[in-house]
């Protein structure tokens, strides 16, 4: 797969503490852990940095459902260039706090990728089994490029040697929720993102 791309710095911050805000789902603890402003603003930095490496072209983001589609939308909104959107579907979890390590595809792409620029887009890379699936699987269209863009990376809990080209947040494994998030379906909707209070 050969890519006139530019090379890309890993956008990386460094790991906040939690604040004292806190919800409860599920019956147990959340504690606030990113709020929605700097959430925010994360956002934007990335996007601009985005709509600068694909300057020259419309890349097509394959955002992976459920979890990373307010990530998406907001992403999306701040690369101010051209680009398209397709959805795929995985299911790694469940309903659980911890991943089967069974990954399946409950949605492909519709979208024709052979030859595009592709910009994968997920909301966590946790044992990064699903990343590894689906750019193998993303792989066998042929694009031009694939690259990856996560919201939050755990990186002691990734098992496989995986390059992510544009990384919000990296945090601890422990196990979190909101944005998008959820916790048995439930919890997506909260604007910050809260991580299991196990204090």
């Amino acid at each position: 797969m050969a890519s006139n791309m530019p090379a890309t710095r890993d956008l990386l911050e460094t790991p906040v503490q939690p604040t004292d805000a806190a919800v409860t789902v599920q019956g147990e603890r959340f504690r606030r852990y990113l709020s929605a402003e700097r959430i925010k603003k994360r956002v934007a930095e990335m996007g601009k940095t985005i709509a600068r490496d694909y300057a020259t072209t419309t890349p097509i983001l394959v955002s992976v459902l459920n979890g990373a589609f307010m990530y998406t939308a907001d992403l999306m909104r701040a690369i101010d260039t051209d680009c398209e959107i397709d959805f795929i579907k995985l299911s790694s979890y469940g309903d659980e706090k911890v991943s089967s390590g069974e990954v399946r595809e409950l949605k492909s792409v519709d979208a024709e990728l052979e030859g595009r620029d592709v910009l994968v887009v997920e909301d966590i890379v946790d044992t990064g089994l699903s990343m590894e699936f689906m750019k193998r699987r993303l792989a066998e269209y042929n694009p031009a490029s694939l690259r990856v863009s996560t919201l939050l990376h755990k990186p002691t809990a990734t098992e496989p040697d995986l390059t992510l080209d544009y990384v919000g947040f990296r945090i601890p494994d422990l196990f979190v929720i909101g944005y998008g998030l959820d916790y048995g379906q439930l919890a997506r909707n909260l604007s910050d993102i809260y991580i299991l209070d196990e204090g």
